[in-house]
């Protein structure tokens, strides 16, 4: 029996290699997209081969639609194999200039789709797409406003694919609330931000992986997002 094999986009760090290290502990071989992050691609395909994975590394921006094709094209996504995809890929802007909303919806909101469509031609199999979302998709983030607005569209999208897609294929959304500080952020302003949260402190990287493992084996959820964010919706 093959092993079954994971695509995750923006695997290189972040909540991304979080999704690929937790995922290669559950027995699958990894295909870790990265973009500019070549660095930290390598580290994190040294931590996953410690765990007995098999790792490959795959470049391109998601950015440009001809650069998603060639990712497909130049692997060999087996369908007897390959039954995953995690979208977390995702950039972050400050501030409402045109290129901000360029950048946040091409990379957070098309490059899921186009990474669908192409996911869902070598799916033959069946298989699971898992876009990850934001907290802020339900939010009002004025200082962020091409971020909230692409996660909320991804979210939307997420029950696009999941009627589209289906039966075969299931497609869910995770949103996370505050699990890694970022440099957008200063140490204060997120000391400050934990502090309102219902339970008090910010996520671990199991407590939000964990909602991609249920997802995997709940194989009777689709079109829903797990929200995993301490209360934040709450507030």
């Amino acid at each position: 029996m093959n092993q079954p094999l994971a695509l995750v986009t923006g695997g290189a760090k972040g909540l991304g290699k979080a999704f690929a290290l937790a995922l290669a502990r559950m027995g699958y071989s990894i295909a870790l997209h990265y973009n500019a992050s070549e660095d930290e691609a390598r580290q994190t395909q040294r931590e996953i081969e410690s765990l007995g994975a098999k790792v490959h590394l795959l470049q391109a921006d998601l950015t440009q639609p001809e650069e998603i094709e060639r990712l497909f094209s130049t692997f060999d996504f087996r369908p007897s194999a390959f039954n995953l995809l995690v979208n977390s890929a995702a950039l972050m802007p400050v501030g409402n200039e045109l290129e901000d909303w360029d950048s946040a919806l091409n990379l957070n909101l098309r490059a899921p789709f186009l990474l669908a469509r192409q996911a869902a031609k070598r799916m033959t199999d069946g298989g699971l797409i898992v876009n990850i979302s934001d907290v802020g998709a339900q939010k009002s983030w004025s200082r962020y406003p091409s971020y909230t607005v692409s996660k909320a569209g991804l979210e939307s999208l997420t029950k696009v694919l999941a009627r589209a897609l289906a039966p075969t294929i299931r497609v869910n959304a995770i949103a996370p609330g505050l699990v890694l500080s970022s440099d957008v952020v200063s140490d204060e302003q997120w000391g400050k931000l934990v502090q309102r949260l219902p339970l008090r402190r910010a996520a671990t990287l199991e407590e939000i992986t964990s909602a991609l493992e249920f997802l995997i084996k709940n194989e009777y959820v689709t079109g829903q997002t797990i929200v995993v964010d301490g209360g934040y919706s709450l507030i």
